[in-house]
């Protein structure tokens, strides 16, 4: 059986870059120069190939770096533990973000993240501000899913010793509701061609892939964003898809209200991803709150 290192090798494009972070061998790709530094998170189940239509014309005034996050795409799936040093916890995600904007060569940087991606864009802002120059926050879940969600402490010792059974068990799940979950997240699931779904399904289910999205559940837990918001300081955009059926367009409209001098952009025919089912509309939106915030793009 091939190690992950030789996938990652066989898979990758030429565009592809590698670095170690934190146990994980990470999968990233740069475009652009100068600043600002915009880093693209993606979310649950996709990977870099999320951004492919927006990451040229958002480099066309910056640096762009978008990477897979752990547990998806190219990047590396070590079983978490002292040997290897991998977390899979959001704490943990957040770190591996400033790790990748040092490796590009940058103290500060803008975060985009949608739908979990964006929890983890939100998450690094209130712990790091003085890093953090803007955020754009599409489809975020910040009120329900991923960021509220959390194994119950008396239980997860037992769920890791079952870890072999319950991830086998994911895999079975994943892998057949996987194509009606994704185009869920499209207002028209049409939109989406059975070629660029079956890319998404090749980029999460590499190697190991089950067993780390299993590590990743386990370490999810309720990061309590919400009590936070009124004291963030960070230019924000908030963007909502109109039809997104996955983060609810209230809660964007709800996130918007909390976060201090954060504006709103809702995205007309559109569901829980903008950049991949309104690029042109995304690009315009982050392009304008970049232009008026730092005078850039």
């Amino acid at each position: 059986m091939a190690s992950f290192t030789e996938l990652q090798e066989k898979y990758a494009d030429p565009e592809s870059r590698f670095f170690e972070s934190g146990g994980f061998r990470v999968h990233y790709k740069l475009f652009g120069t100068g600043e600002p530094l915009i880093v693209l998170l993606h979310g649950s189940f996709l990977s870099i190939r999320s951004w492919r239509d927006v990451v040229r014309p958002l480099s066309e005034n910056a640096t762009v770096l978008v990477f897979d996050r752990p547990a998806f795409g190219l990047t590396s799936r070590p079983l978490p533990g002292d040997r290897s040093g991998a977390r899979y916890s959001p704490e943990a995600q957040s770190d591996l973000v400033l790790d990748l904007m040092a490796e590009a060569g940058f103290d500060q940087a803008v975060l985009a993240g949608n739908s979990t991606g964006g929890t983890i864009a939100l998450l690094t802002a209130l712990r790091y501000p003085e890093r953090i120059t803007g955020l754009v926050l599409a489809g975020a879940m910040v009120f329900s899913g991923y960021a509220t969600s959390e194994v119950p402490a008396a239980v997860k010792p037992l769920l890791k010793t079952m870890s072999p059974l319950f991830s086998r068990i994911m895999k079975v799940l994943i892998t057949k509701l996987f194509d009606r979950n994704i185009r869920g997240f499209w207002h028209e699931g049409s939109r989406l061609d059975d070629e660029t779904l079956a890319a998404f399904r090749g980029d999460l289910m590499v190697g190991g892939w089950s067993r780390a999205f299993w590590e990743l559940f386990l370490e999810t837990h309720h990061l309590n964003l919400e009590k936070q918001l009124p004291g963030l300081d960070v230019p924000t955009l908030v963007i909502t898809g109109e039809h997104d059926r996955t983060v609810k367009t209230d809660e964007s409209y709800r996130l918007a209200e909390l976060i201090p001098g954060a504006e709103l952009d809702v995205i007309a025919d559109c569901g829980h991803l903008p950049q991949e089912e309104a690029p042109v509309a995304f690009v315009a939106a982050v392009s304008a709150f970049l232009e008026k915030r730092t005078g850039s793009c």
